[in-house]
């Protein structure tokens, strides 16, 4: 684990030369010598004093570095234009350091700390490289929903420390209290986002640059999912009792988010709000404490990490060319880039969970689990699953056919650095199927 650690210290004053395509390659290099270490021991692997890695952290680690490559080949404007992208470099490094740590500590108070940096390149990024003025008041949403449910946490950090004497997540005993878990788990839920504490996603999505809506899509929402998995299984006796509040809550606020979905003009509204709904499935699959919802949820994490950025991705490139993110002005664009509509609609389909994609995978297992935990809550599947093939084709049918717009005066096709960018999401997210038992066997 130390020595990736020491390869991107190593790349910290590589960020603050004027080599930003190297930057990109670097993180692309560290993510296939990354696939080189993977073992088929599923247990934990490569301790060190306070970092592990088991196949959970492993993927995460994986799709975070994945990510980074793809949020600097997607930013290529900043570099274009000179926007200050030595600190922008700078920025995704210090992100990506935080990221590994908090993926693969084993230490309580280790994972804490990191998860909380996390948050600060985040928000440079979104205030510092966002378009609107509106990126102030997104990162400051961003920001105090989740400082207000950190201290809850650490004041439990606490107590676990004083209860066990230790913070090592290997050697906590098990506890019976409601409060203790809604103060370690709700900064998860938070950040997942849960219906309810949900507002800041949809507002730092819309107006953070492409780079801070891939990571957010990406990985940091993996974050409180990853939280959850770790730390559930001291609260299994209290998840039993009250796990029907949070699933109702979830199950319903993603029927109740997939109606929003369809009034929404704005494309990266319309995907951040998609992430809400999917995610609640994610919640909802773990508060079951079910094998089957363990992994489906780790499926759905990937497969929503990489699709949810690619369609990022393909908003930005429609915005960098019609200067406009609504439906109202991107419409007709399979007439002028049909290319990139066969892009549009692999990403919708995966968005709808259709085969042969990873988030189909996560879809069966986590409705298997669901209805095996109660057979009521299949009603809310069914809409789910339907909503989410209807707002899918309402943003790839708006986006595509009618009429172009004829303010539009002048349009270049895409180059092949985009198509290189979207099919490095599309391919894993599709391939990975084939191989999904490497998904279903960690314990």
């Amino acid at each position: 684990m130390m020595k990736f650690l020491m390869f991107l210290v190593f790349m910290i004053p590589v960020s603050f030369f004027n080599f930003y395509w190297m930057n990109q390659l670097f993180y692309l290099l560290l993510s296939f010598l990354f696939i080189f270490s993977f073992s088929f021991n599923y247990s934990y692997l490569n301790f060190s004093y306070l970092l592990s890695c088991d196949l959970l952290s492993y993927s995460l680690i994986l799709l975070s570095l994945w990510i980074c490559s793809l949020m600097i080949l997607a930013s290529s404007r900043i570099f274009f234009m000179n926007m200050f992208y030595q600190m922008f470099l700078f920025m995704v490094l210090m992100l990506m350091i935080s990221l590994y740590f908090t993926f693969s500590s084993t230490n309580l108070f280790i994972f804490y700390l990191f998860f909380e940096i996390s948050l600060i390149p985040t928000l440079f990024l979104i205030i510092g490289w966002g378009a609107q003025p509106e990126r102030i008041q997104a990162g400051i949403y961003l920001m105090f929903y989740t400082l207000f449910a950190s201290l809850p946490m650490m004041v439990a950090l606490f107590f676990i420390n004083s209860s066990d004497l230790t913070l090592s997540m290997f050697l906590f005993s098990s506890y019976n209290s409601f409060y203790l878990f809604f103060c370690l788990t709700f900064v998860f839920l938070i950040k997942s986002p849960m219906f309810f504490v949900h507002l800041w996603l949809p507002k730092a999505h819309v107006e953070a640059p492409i780079s801070g809506s891939m990571i957010l899509a990406g990985v940091m929402l993996k974050l409180g999912g990853y939280g959850m998995m770790r730390l559930f299984y001291l609260f299994s006796s209290v998840i039993k009792i009250y796990s029907f509040i949070f699933v109702s809550i979830s199950l319903v606020g993603g029927v109740l988010i997939s109606l929003i979905c369809l009034r929404q003009t704005d494309m990266k509204s319309l995907i951040a709000y998609s992430s809400v709904s999917h995610m609640g499935l994610v919640i909802s699959g773990l508060m079951t404490l079910n094998y089957w919802g363990f992994c489906g949820s780790f499926f759905m994490m990937i497969a929503h990490g990489l699709c949810s950025s690619g369609l990022f991705c393909l908003a930005n490139i429609s915005y960098e060319r019609l200067g406009s993110r609504s439906l109202f002005l991107n419409k007709g664009l399979m007439n002028i880039m049909p290319s990139l509509s066969m892009w549009w609609f692999l990403f919708s389909a995966c968005n709808m969970a259709a085969p042969p994609s990873l988030n189909l995978l996560g879809e069966i297992s986590l409705i298997n689990s669901l209805v095996s935990w109660s057979s009521i809550t299949i009603y809310m599947l069914i809409f789910i699953s339907f909503f989410s093939a209807v707002y899918s084709l309402y943003l790839y049918s708006y986006s595509q056919h009618g009429k172009i717009y004829l303010g539009v005066y002048s349009f270049y096709s895409s180059t092949i650095r985009e198509f290189m960018l979207l099919f490095l999401h599309w391919f894993p997210l599709n391939i990975l199927v084939v191989k999904g038992e490497f998904f279903s066997l960690w314990n």
